[in-house]
């Protein structure tokens, strides 16, 4: 199979206050905290260093996209004004947003764990095809997000969350699902997905 044709600029929001308490915040729309507003300048300042020339070509095509989550729209926002570019110039798609975690979201997983032993159990047996109830699994994100990125006619840059990260991992990268499932997706850095692989910046 022939790799992935585009590069992709990948930047996980910042960090939230769900994510400093270890809660499930799949699509709930919570905003930046005063750390994930300083990783969002902090990748911009990394984004601006390293690939300022290909971030300007990609401003030019109208190649920057978003998930509509608040916290991903931010941190666009705060980056890109780093970077140099008009803040708000970017486009919206809601493939783009989380995998919902259904009716365990706003629970942290010690609480997981409590209100849904058997659940949980299932989610450690087999994370990547695991879907809580009236959620979604790895799997599912990654159908939902192939024909997106089978759209793109070029390179792009997307702000997004972790786990449509590791959906990317999976479909342009080759990782294995179990492999995918576990990586970890750093807040205040850059991942570029290039040539079937990928690699962090900052």
């Amino acid at each position: 199979m022939a790799p992935y044709p585009h590069r992709i600029i990948f930047v996980r929001h910042g960090e939230t206050s769900y994510n400093a308490e270890n809660r499930l915040q799949g699509q709930r729309d919570i905003p930046l905290d005063d750390k994930g507003r300083e990783q969002a300048n902090a990748v911009g300042r990394a984004l601006r260093d390293a690939l300022a020339d290909d971030l300007a070509r990609l401003d030019a095509l109208g190649a920057f996209y978003a998930s509509p989550l608040i916290r991903a729209r931010q941190t666009t926002e705060i980056a890109r004004a780093v970077i140099g570019l008009e803040p708000e110039r970017y486009r919206l798609s809601s493939t783009l947003k989380e995998l919902t975690f259904g009716d365990w979201e706003g629970l942290t997983w010690p609480r997981v764990e409590a209100r849904d032993p058997a659940g949980s159990k299932a989610r450690e047996a087999d994370k990547w095809n695991f879907a809580p109830p009236r959620g979604e699994s790895y799997a599912m994100l990654v159908e939902r997000l192939r024909p997106w990125l089978a759209a793109r006619e070029g390179d792009c840059f997307v702000a997004s969350h972790g786990g449509v990260a590791r959906a990317m991992m999976f479909i342009v990268a080759g990782l294995a699902a179990d492999e995918a499932a576990s990586a970890d997706i750093w807040q205040g850095r850059a991942l570029i997905f290039d040539q079937g692989g990928y690699r962090w910046v900052g």
